[in-house]
């Protein structure tokens, strides 16, 4: 007879993923996760895997819960050029709020630290960055179809520069102590709007 499992594994995933967005992928060790989550090695292989593969599984449950004020914010009705206005300043915002700068974005941490040589990390982080720029495009066409944005503008464009701003954004909040700093580089952006 099968034994039950004795612990939550969404808990335990969730736990796995504060971890790993704390710590990163490499200063994170099986002891590391065997103690945070309380759960022996053998339960988190028979579970999860090896730790690749509950890294990958931490990030994707990060990106399914994503930032669920981005497609609400993007899609309104109304005008769209002020909503990814207000978009890429909250993102300035949230990148200089002390609360959320020794974090930082797990997906941008993981493109930073294991895009360059892990497939499996750098497909995820760029769905993620598609669902971004894709939200982003939609919104600028709306905004060209509306008269807000200039006929001679290339809304594919625009969602890229905007796209990378915001991922930008997030790298220099995490190490920065100056706020000015991202607000600045966003103001700057968002004057390409005009």
């Amino acid at each position: 007879m099968a034994r039950t499992k004795e612990f939550d594994p969404e808990a335990a995933l969730h736990a796995a993923l504060e971890l790993f967005w704390q710590r990163g992928y490499e200063a994170t060790s099986m002891a590391d996760l065997v103690d945070h989550l309380g759960i022996g090695r053998a339960s988190i292989y028979a579970t999860f895997g090896n730790k690749h593969e509950l890294y990958l599984k931490a990030l994707d449950r990060y990106d399914e819960n994503g930032d669920p004020g981005l497609l609400r914010e993007l899609s309104q009705p109304g005008p769209a050029l002020p909503a990814v206005r207000a978009t890429v300043r909250r993102f300035a915002a949230e990148a200089g709020a002390d609360d959320l700068r020794s974090k930082g974005c797990f997906v941008t941490n993981t493109a930073a630290e294991l895009g360059p040589h892990d497939r499996a990390a750098a497909r995820r982080v760029e769905a993620s960055w598609g669902r971004i720029e894709t939200l982003l495009h939609s919104a600028l066409v709306r905004a060209q179809a509306q008269g807000e944005l200039p006929a001679d503008r290339d809304p594919r464009a625009l969602a890229r520069m905007l796209l990378v701003l915001m991922q930008g954004l997030r790298v220099v909040g995490k190490a920065s102590d100056d706020p000015g700093r991202v607000r600045d580089a966003a103001e700057q952006a968002l004057s390409l709007l005009d």
